[in-house]
């Protein structure tokens, strides 16, 4: 299993050390280090605790630090804000409601009424292992084609097309998997999670490698690169927000700059899943008319 069960303290401070390097932290490099990274002493000097103390960290030995030593230990190892963030989790975890069993998710009806309004935007709901729980129209159409057009994290790493689809698609990866890191949390027991990290570190050699990495990117905004099969190069800008009435649960909404090529092959795009509707929709009721043949 790859979820990181037991310790997963000291497996987040181990993977977290190992990725610093002493030149970056204006330590000399030294030739006859054994050890990827920083040694443990290092990261005990630089946090101001033992190196004993430390180790048993790391060993799942002691499992109850202070927030002032959390605290140390993200500046030590150059956290970043969501990673210093998750850090603080994984020390001092708090009592909560756990998130609903992966087939009770749905998308509400208001939710899926003010998407199905936005017909020059697409628009889709994720949840927590990145499945597309919903989308408007245009949505649907940005991944229609793949394999796993219903699952981004599935697409990323197992569709053969993933690489031509996401043409910065090392980036894509990196960040689709500190994504899921992040949404997912703390809460590595659940079921579906479990089932996909397994699957995906089983199929794909590139998803296992950073998810031992254990980095952590909040899915909030960026600009993502696509080649999309029937209107070509599309560069989108996308906002993540998270649905309060659904706890795990994550709107995303890709716009083009205004003005710009993209707006108009989006547009495009648009008119294309326009006329597949109506199209389709002619053909229901034609059927209906004429009745089983």
């Amino acid at each position: 299993m790859n979820t990181d069960a037991g310790n997963r303290l000291g497996q987040f401070l181990r993977a977290r050390r190992e990725l610093l390097r002493p030149e970056e932290i204006g330590m000399p490099a030294d030739g006859r280090r054994r050890v990827t990274g920083l040694r443990r002493e290092e990261v005990a000097r630089l946090a101001g605790v033992s190196t004993d103390y430390y180790g048993r960290l790391e060993q799942g030995r002691e499992r109850h630090p202070s927030l002032q030593v959390v605290d140390a230990l993200a500046r030590a190892l150059e956290l970043e804000e969501d990673a210093a963030k998750h850090l603080r989790r994984l020390a001092l975890p708090r009592p909560g409601k756990r998130h609903r069993a992966a087939h009770d998710e749905h998308v509400s009806s208001p939710l899926l009424n003010m998407m199905a309004a936005w017909p020059q935007t697409p628009a889709v709901v994720l949840d927590r292992c990145l499945r597309v729980l919903a989308a408007n129209a245009l949505g649907k159409a940005l991944f229609d084609g793949h394999t796993y057009r219903d699952d981004l994290l599935r697409l990323v790493f197992l569709d053969l097309d993933a690489p031509e689809f996401y043409p910065n698609w090392d980036r894509v990866a990196a960040n689709t998997v500190g994504g899921l890191r992040a949404a997912v949390g703390t809460d590595y027991d659940d079921p579906h999670l479990i089932e996909t990290v397994d699957e995906l570190s089983f199929k794909s050699e590139s998803f296992r490698r950073l998810w031992a990495r254990h980095d952590i990117r909040q899915k909030t905004q960026e600009t993502k690169r696509l080649r999309h099969p029937v209107v070509g190069e599309l560069m989108l800008h996308y906002e993540s927000f998270t649905v309060n009435s659904a706890p795990g649960q994550q709107l995303v909404v890709y716009q083009a700059d205004p003005g710009s090529p993209s707006e108009e092959a989006l547009s495009l795009l648009g008119s294309f899943t326009a006329d597949s509707a109506v199209a389709e929709t002619t053909q229901k009721r034609s059927t209906a008319t004429r009745g089983p043949v």
